[in-house]
């Protein structure tokens, strides 16, 4: 159950890009765009890197068009699979689905939509690239005709990121997106985003500002808090931000992949949001959501604000084998190698027996947890609200792999392993990655898969 570095995911070296954007569902995200003129309709690619929150689930990474029966180009995940449309007054003109899914919450993957219409070869006309390598198995394949104009850098309708460009819009993206690029009258290969690293064979981002993006092409870096909805190109498309916020610009990226709650890991009836950082439960029950990176070594830093509690909250973390052993479990602290610290008697809970530890806590308080699996003996050591409760140390039976656990019952827990869901006073660990209400205690740092190269 090694969770150590995801798949697909740059721990060190390379290109370094900044800034994601992170998109909820919840919240109707979505950056939109109208030209005043057509750019090239026949010939064009489309490179995004993306990392999926709610899976399996429908959502759109990209779309332009008018209505649900007018013309409309569409980009999006349906029950896992890829679906790629093409309609004009609900004649579909190319349409393809994938064998392949998609159902990946803790890796960044590339994906590059090349399109040539003018090309005598019907599969030379429009390919689809995950991750470097073009994907040829479909369930549904529609090439399109020679010379057939795609809505793509059309007028009709606006250019949306995030959700249905259709009135009205809808299946919004749940999930992180970074280096969204748009080539106007070019169908390229993947290599013009991406390569493969010498040493791990990853697929990893390359500078894409050198490239020709053409009249209504784009790159979104999303590094301007302030306008996130800023093209570099030099075009000047710039796209109108909706619902999107500074909190919302994260440095969870393709090259610096950061843990976040686990959705395939949840408690049915869980609720997570905010790009897998907010777990929450309305009814009278426990739900646990696990972390997708587990760690054996090194010194963690996580925080957890308590924005919710009608009920009981659990802040902990659980071994790998228990967690995998138990699947029944409903807190942290409830097996032999799990520590829990409960919110409302402040006692700390191990093999679900409870003895006295710190100070009991409710809600906007911020709980941090700072793992050591460095020292001699293992400990963990609670914060409220930066006051140490003490160390306690980890039950221990050989080599663990740790994973942070909060756990809930009718609450809601903000989850930060370094992009928070909420404005805090932006404190990084000692590398200078992650963003913490309070500073990490000296030599504790964020859990990234940067810090995992060096120190983990």
């Amino acid at each position: 159950m090694s969770l150590i570095i995801p798949a697909n995911t740059l721990a060190s070296g390379g290109f370094a890009v900044d800034n994601s954007l992170r998109f909820n569902d919840g919240s109707s995200d979505s950056l939109t765009k109208s030209y005043s003129s057509a750019g090239n309709l026949r010939t064009w690619t489309y490179s995004a890197w993306f990392k999926l929150s709610l899976v399996p689930a429908a959502y759109r990474l990209f779309s332009i068009g008018t209505n649900a029966s007018g013309p409309m180009f569409s980009i999006f995940f349906t029950a896992g699979d890829l679906r790629i449309e093409n309609d004009d007054n609900s004649n579909q003109t190319l349409g393809f689905r994938t064998d392949q899914v998609f159902r990946d919450p803790s890796a960044w993957s590339n994906l590059v939509v090349a399109c040539d219409t003018t090309q005598g070869t019907n599969t030379n006309r429009f390919k689809i690239y995950h991750n470097g390598s073009q994907i040829t198995s479909f369930s549904t394949t529609n090439y399109p005709d020679q010379n057939t104009d795609t809505n793509v850098n059309g007028t009709t309708g606006s250019a949306t990121i995030g959700a249905r460009a259709a009135s009205p819009s809808n299946t919004y993206f749940d999930g992180y997106m970074s280096e969204v690029v748009m080539i106007d009258g070019q169908q390229l290969e993947p290599t013009s985003f991406g390569e493969f690293d010498e040493d791990s064979g990853v697929w990893k981002p390359i500078d894409v500002s050198g490239l020709t993006f053409g009249t209504n092409g784009f790159y979104l870096d999303f590094e301007d808090s302030a306008a996130l909805g800023d093209d570099v190109s030099g075009n000047g498309n710039d796209f109108t931000v909706n619902n999107l916020t500074a909190i919302d610009q994260t440095t969870d990226t393709p090259t610096n992949n950061f843990a976040t709650l686990n959705p395939l890991n949840a408690s049915n009836q869980a609720t997570l949001s905010d790009g897998n950082s907010t777990l929450s439960i309305g009814s009278n029950s426990w739900k646990i959501s696990p972390s997708t990176i587990a760690v054996s070594s090194g010194k963690w830093y996580v925080e957890h604000k308590i924005s919710v509690n009608n009920g009981f909250v659990g802040i902990g973390v659980i071994d790998t084998n228990d967690y995998a052993n138990n699947n029944n479990i409903s807190y942290s602290g409830q097996t032999a190698n799990s520590v829990m610290y409960y919110s409302s008697n402040g006692q700390k809970y191990i093999n679900d027996s409870n003895t006295s530890y710190g100070a009991t806590y409710t809600a906007n308080d911020i709980i941090g947890i700072a793992l050591d699996l460095d020292s001699g003996t293992k400990t963990i050591t609670f914060y409220k609200n930066n006051a140490s409760q003490g160390a306690i140390n980890l039950p221990t039976a050989g080599s663990e792999e740790w994973l942070f656990l909060p756990s809930i019952y009718n609450a809601t827990v903000q989850t930060n392993f370094g992009n928070p869901p909420f404005t805090g006073t932006d404190q990084a660990d000692g590398n200078g990655y992650g963003s913490f209400e309070y500073a990490p205690p000296s030599l504790y740092y964020a859990l990234n898969t940067k810090n995992l190269s060096e120190f983990g």
